[in-house]
C-alpha cells in the first residue's frame, strides 16, 4: 500500500483530486478523516497542512506528497522531486503600495518585508546584497502595509486580485511555483510498483489534456488532401461507410492549433465543403421523397379503408335484397 499527503484544503487540494479522479484512482474526498484508503487502487490518501507535507515525506510518514513547490523549497526537508505535476501554478513576488516610486530592488535596502516564506526571501536577498528587515508572519501577509506593519509584502501571487484589492502592485518576481509530486528516499520495490503504475496514469491524463478528438465524413478522393492536413498521433484513422465512395476520418489534434488546421482543410480541400453540401441537399431531396411516399401509403391506406367500407354497406344491400327476395317468393308461394 503506498501512502500519499495531500494539502486538506484549497486550490491544491482541489487539482490533486481532480487528478486521481481522471486517474481513475477512487477516494473519498471526506475533510473530517485525516487518512482515507483507495476503494480501487493500493493507495492511501493522508489530508496535511500544505506545510506539514514536506516533513512528512522526508520522516517517512507517507511515502509520497503533493506539494506546492514554494513549501518544498522553503521547509528544505530531505526528500525527492519525483515529477512537475503542471497544475496549481502561481508566482512568489515582491510587492508595495502602489503609489510608491518604486526605482529598482535596492529599494528594500533597511525596509521593513512581511512574508510567510523567510528562508526563499532571505536567499534572494543575500543573493543580491539587499539588507531588509524580514517580519515573518502567516496569514494576511496582504494587509500588513495597510497597517503599518511593514513597508512591502513577500508572498504568493496568481492572479494579482489580492494585490490590486489591498492597493499593492507586484514589483519582482522571485521564483515561479507549480505543484509537485515529492517521494521518500527509501520506498521499497512494493511501493516503487505502485508508484510507477501511477504515474503512468497521471502522464496519461496529462497527455490527453489540451486535445481534441475531432471525427468527419468525407468523399474517398479526398482522403490523401485531408490526411496531408490532419495528421493524428501516428496517422488518422480512416472507417468506411456504408456509401462505398465515402469514410469517416477521426484523428486527435492539439488544441492550441485546431482552428489554424481547421482553416488549411477549408483552404485545400474547398470542394470537400460543396460535396458535403451536395450530400445535405440529397439527404435533404431523400427525406422529401420518404415524406411523399408515406403519405402516398397513408392515402392508399385512407382509400382502401373508404373502399371496404362502401364494400361492406354493398354487401349488406345484396343480403338485404336476399331476404327481400325470400320474403317474395314465399309471398308467392301462399297466393298459389
Amino acid at each position: 500500500m503506498l501512502r500519499i499527503a495531500v494539502q486538506s484544503k484549497g486550490r491544491l487540494f482541489d487539482d490533486t483530486m481532480n487528478l486521481l479522479t481522471e486517474a481513475d484512482i477512487k477516494v473519498s474526498a471526506s475533510k473530517r478523516t485525516l487518512l482515507v484508503q483507495s476503494s480501487n487502487f493500493p493507495l492511501e490518501v493522508l489530508y496535511l497542512r500544505d506545510d506539514d507535507i514536506p516533513q512528512s515525506v522526508a520522516n517517512g510518514v507517507a511515502d509520497i506528497g503533493v506539494v506546492g513547490e514554494n513549501e518544498f523549497v522553503e521547509r528544505h526537508e530531505n526528500a525527492q522531486i519525483i515529477s512537475r505535476l503542471g497544475f496549481s501554478k502561481c508566482r512568489l513576488s515582491l510587492a508595495i503600495p502602489k503609489e510608491i516610486n518604486y526605482n529598482g530592488l535596492q529599494w528594500f535596502n533597511g525596509k521593513k518585508i512581511a512574508t510567510s516564506y523567510p528562508n526563499i526571501l532571505n536567499g534572494y536577498m543575500k543573493k543580491n546584497g539587499i539588507s531588509a528587515d524580514i517580519h515573518v508572519i502567516t496569514g494576511s501577509v496582504e494587509i500588513s502595509p495597510g497597517i503599518g506593519l511593514a513597508d512591502g509584502i513577500f508572498d504568493i501571487v496568481s492572479s494579482g486580485s489580492t494585490l490590486v484589492s489591498n492597493n499593492l502592485r507586484e514589483v519582482e518576481i522571485v521564483m515561479k511555483s507549480e505543484a509537485l509530486l515529492i517521494g521518500n528516499w527509501n520506498m521499497d520495490e512494493d511501493k516503487h510498483k505502485i508508484l510507477n503504475e501511477m504515474l503512468f496514469r497521471f502522464e496519461a491524463v496529462r497527455s490527453a489534456q489540451d486535445k481534441k478528438y475531432v471525427m468527419m465524413n468525407a468523399p474517398k478522393d479526398k482522403i490523401q488532401d485531408i490526411t496531408n492536413v490532419l495528421p493524428g498521433i501516428k496517422s488518422p484513422t480512416i472507417i468506411p461507410l456504408a456509401d462505398e465512395n465515402w469514410c469517416s476520418i477521426h484523428t486527435v489534434l492539439d488544441e492550441k492549433r485546431f482552428w489554424e488546421i481547421i482553416g488549411k482543410l477549408k483552404t485545400e480541400s474547398g470542394n470537400l465543403y460543396s460535396s458535403s453540401n451536395r450530400l445535405y441537399s440529397t439527404s435533404q431531396n431523400a427525406n422529401d421523397a420518404v415524406g411523399q411516399v408515406e403519405r402516398a401509403v397513408h392515402e392508399i391506406a385512407d382509400g382502401a379503408t373508404s373502399q371496404a367500407d362502401e364494400t361492406q354497406k354493398a354487401t349488406e344491400n345484396v343480403i338485404l335484397m336476399g331476404n327481400m327476395v325470400e320474403e317474395t317468393s314465399a309471398q308467392v308461394e301462399e297466393l298459389q
